[in-house]
Parts: C-alpha cells; sequence; structure tokens
C-alpha cells in the first residue's frame, strides 16, 4: 500500500467518525493501521482474510503500533462466507482490498452492512491502468469494470474514484 493510500484512508475513516470498520482482506496489516489510525480511540476494526498467518502478522503489527488487542476483531474466512454473518447496518467503514473477481459481491454485502452515511472503499480499481485498456482484458478486469459501472449507476451510492495508489473506489450510502 502507497503512502498516499495510506493517508486517505485514514482521512476517509476520520471523516466519518469511524466506530465500526469491516475490513475484506487483513494483508499484513498495513491498512489496517491507516484504518484504526483514522477511526474514534474506543472504535473496532473487524477484519477478514482467509490466511491465519496474515491475521498473526497484522495482529502483531497492530501491538507494535500500540493499539490496544481489543481495537481489532480477526475473523479468518473468506469474505463472501464471513460477511453475511455480520450485522446489518452496523458499520461505517467497509474497506475492500480483497480478492478482486469477488469486488461486486463485496460491493452488495458492503451494502447490506453499512449504515446510512456510512462508506466503502475499494483498493486497486486501475488494476495498474488496465480498467482503462481498451485491448482484451483478463476476467479480474472485467469484474472490476463492472463494479465500477454498477456503483456510477447507483442511484443509492455518491461516489468519487480517487487518484491515489492504484485507485480508490469510494462510495457513501444514502
Amino acid at each position: 500500500m502507497s503512502p498516499s493510500t495510506g493517508a486517505a484512508l485514514r482521512l476517509l475513516a476520520a471523516s466519518v467518525d469511524a466506530k465500526a470498520v469491516a475490513e475484506i482482506g487483513t494483508g499484513c496489516g498495513v491498512s489496517g493501521i491507516h484504518l484504526l489510525h483514522g477511526m474514534r480511540p474506543d472504535g473496532v476494526l473487524t477484519t477478514v482474510d482467509p490466511e491465519p498467518d496474515h491475521q498473526q502478522f497484522a495482529r502483531q503489527a497492530f501491538r507494535g503500533c500500540g493499539f490496544a488487542s481489543n481495537r481489532a476483531r480477526f475473523i479468518p474466512g473468506r469474505a463472501l462466507e464471513v460477511l453475511p454473518r455480520l450485522a446489518d447496518a452496523g458499520y461505517d467503514l467497509v474497506f475492500c482490498d480483497g480478492d478482486r473477481l469477488e469486488y461486486p459481491d463485496y460491493l452488495a454485502e458492503s451494502l447490506r452492512l453499512l449504515r446510512p452515511g456510512g462508506l466503502v472503499v475499494f483498493e486497486g480499481v486501475f488494476a495498474d491502468g488496465r480498467t482503462v485498456d481498451s485491448g482484451p482484458q483478463p476476467t479480474e478486469v472485467l469484474r472490476l469494470r463492472e463494479l465500477l459501472r454498477t456503483v456510477r449507476e447507483s442511484q443509492e451510492l455518491v461516489s468519487s474514484l480517487l487518484p491515489v495508489g492504484d485507485g480508490l473506489l469510494c462510495a457513501v450510502k444514502r
């Protein structure tokens, strides 16, 4: 994750006064650290990843940054199996950085999870410039284009594409 993407995540979490954030794709914890820095001091990050090793590494990274253990909840598993178990309208922000083939499905789950005024953020939507390339594209890029089209056409969302890192698609739920 680029420093500019991290800074944008901190800003976005702060802008919605996030107390409850769901993260799809724990990775090594970098995005979670940025989100936690932007969240309210009593906020909790719920992070989902199919790799327990990723979550263990992130847990150590959070601790190393001084975050109390009760600031993060780690749920191992595939996002589309875990997300349906999370509370409807229980989240201020949903950050999606998982399997890009599943991004359109993450959007549907995110809309259910978000409170009105909540924010969904998708990382990597430029796909290294391939989303605007007119040539034949792999399925991942076609799914990203589907996501971009769905968000753009939605009456339920107010969206913007931020040109930081590999692209952040941000949308506020009305």
